[in-house]
């Protein structure tokens, strides 16, 4: 039997244009779970360079890696902060749990 090589899957080497980190976002929001909103930062942060992202937000890296652990309590400031850096934006709508309220 042929033994079959398998490499270590890593996201940010797919996020390699706006659409894909957006759609990559997008989907994390939806599921509303801070610690993964958090490591999807983390991923597209390092597809789009730590350093350099650190740099445009005004934090030292330290502060940036600290900030998109998982189990941080970053405050909403510093998450905007690298979302600005990002350039991307949080946008709302309406859930479907209000929709079902409402009915």
């Amino acid at each position: 039997m042929a033994k079959t090589k398998v490499t270590k899957f890593d996201i940010a080497e797919y996020l390699d244009s706006e659409e894909a980190i957006a759609a990559y976002l997008s989907a994390e929001l939806a599921e509303g779970d801070p610690k993964y909103i958090k490591i999807a930062l983390s991923n597209i942060a390092r597809a789009r360079n730590m350093s350099a992202l650190a740099k445009r937000a005004g934090l030292s890296r330290a502060v940036l890696y600290r900030a998109l652990e998982p189990d941080s309590r970053a405050e909403y400031e510093t998450i905007q902060k690298i979302m600005n850096a990002l350039d991307v934006q949080l946008v709302a709508k309406p859930s479907n749990q209000s929709r079902r309220l409402a009915a």
